[in-house]
């Protein structure tokens, strides 16, 4: 039987397959299920820089403004009253996943601005866990400011919460980067563990007869999972550090293709919502399968084996790519 172990950020996995930010994370029972389903870790939703601050959320009207959606929740920002735990009962929620389950739980905070919020990473660290998912995500509407000035605002948040906690650290990103690889590198450089591609973003709609700007809500399907791809082969081949993919992979063929790209741990949510919390064990025993009849022994062969460096063509991930698709298109493909 293939070893499908793997370390990311340091933990030791029984299996790359983990459970993403999602809705089971919100109760212990539904953590316990993720495990019972064959998780191999677990990431709990995120505790927001504006849980954490009490100066009327200067960012208020920017959720009103549904500026900070993203796909680990199932809804909107809530009213700042209305956040289902604040900073003392996320920290207590913590650690009852923390003791009712063996596999890593991996606490996350969410945040735009360098601030006090980061004090809450030892505390995190003293209620259990096993490292921090910190999502970097903002919605710049001022057309004064620079692209240097946010990404600088994003490493100055790392730098601030590495020292904080000695705990792992996954900057999870967002794809709007004028030059991700160099990006990446400042945030491994500023103290990241390591990089989750990539965070999820609802966009809004509008209800063309109430006149509102209202939520827009659509679980993944695999057919996000290519610009994932693409950014993990050429990750993998140029920067060294345990990359996750969130978003995309829904069964073992998607969960073999991220690997080849580089990935080191694959998370998954809207696969568990759609198929249950047994989608963990059920694509973990299907990419044994598949190993054991392509003569694989362990992950390291597979894993980066397509990326830019060792992929048999690496200009298929740039420009040349984007030129053959429509030298080569046809009407009769989609007959």
């Amino acid at each position: 039987m293939a070893d499908l172990s793997v370390t990311y950020l340091g933990l030791d996995l029984a299996h790359p397959f983990m459970a993403g930010a999602g809705p089971r994370g919100h109760t212990v029972g539904g953590v316990r299920e993720l495990e019972d389903g064959g998780a191999s870790a677990i990431v709990l939703h995120s505790l927001y820089e504006e849980q954490l601050t009490h100066e009327s959320l200067a960012t208020h009207e920017s959720m009103e403004h549904i500026a900070h959606s993203h796909g680990e929740a199932m809804s909107y920002l809530p009213e700042p009253e209305g956040f289902v735990l604040g900073p003392e009962e996320y920290l207590e929620h913590l650690r009852r996943c923390v003791e009712a389950v063996d596999v890593p739980v991996i606490a996350s905070l969410n945040g735009h601005e360098a601030g006090p919020w980061l004090e809450t990473a030892a505390p995190m660290e003293e209620a259990g866990a096993s490292a921090i998912e910190l999502n970097l995500f903002e919605i710049v509407t001022d057309p004064a400011v620079t692209s240097a000035q946010v990404e600088q605002k994003k490493i100055d948040i790392v730098r601030g919460i590495r020292e904080k906690t000695s705990l792992p650290v996954a900057v999870k990103l967002s794809p709007f980067y004028s030059s991700l690889p160099n990006f990446v590198a400042r945030v491994l450089d500023a103290g990241a563990t390591g990089v989750v591609l990539f965070n999820r973003f609802y966009e809004p709609d509008i209800n063309t007869e109430e006149l509102e700007i209202v939520p827009h809500l659509a679980l993944s399907s695999n057919a996000i999972l290519y610009h994932r791809l693409r950014w993990l082969s050429i990750l993998s081949g140029r920067i060294g550090c345990p990359l996750a993919i969130s978003g995309g992979v829904h069964d073992e063929h998607d969960a073999i293709k991220a690997i080849m790209a580089g990935a080191h741990a694959v998370q998954m949510v809207s696969a568990s919502l759609l198929r249950g919390p047994g989608v963990y064990g059920a694509v973990r025993d299907a990419v044994s399968d598949w190993m054991d009849e392509h003569e694989y022994e362990s992950l390291v062969p597979m894993r980066g084996s397509m990326n830019i460096e060792r992929g048999p063509d690496p200009r298929v991930l740039t420009r040349s790519q984007y030129l053959r698709t429509f030298a080569t298109w046809s009407p009769h493909q989609h007959a």
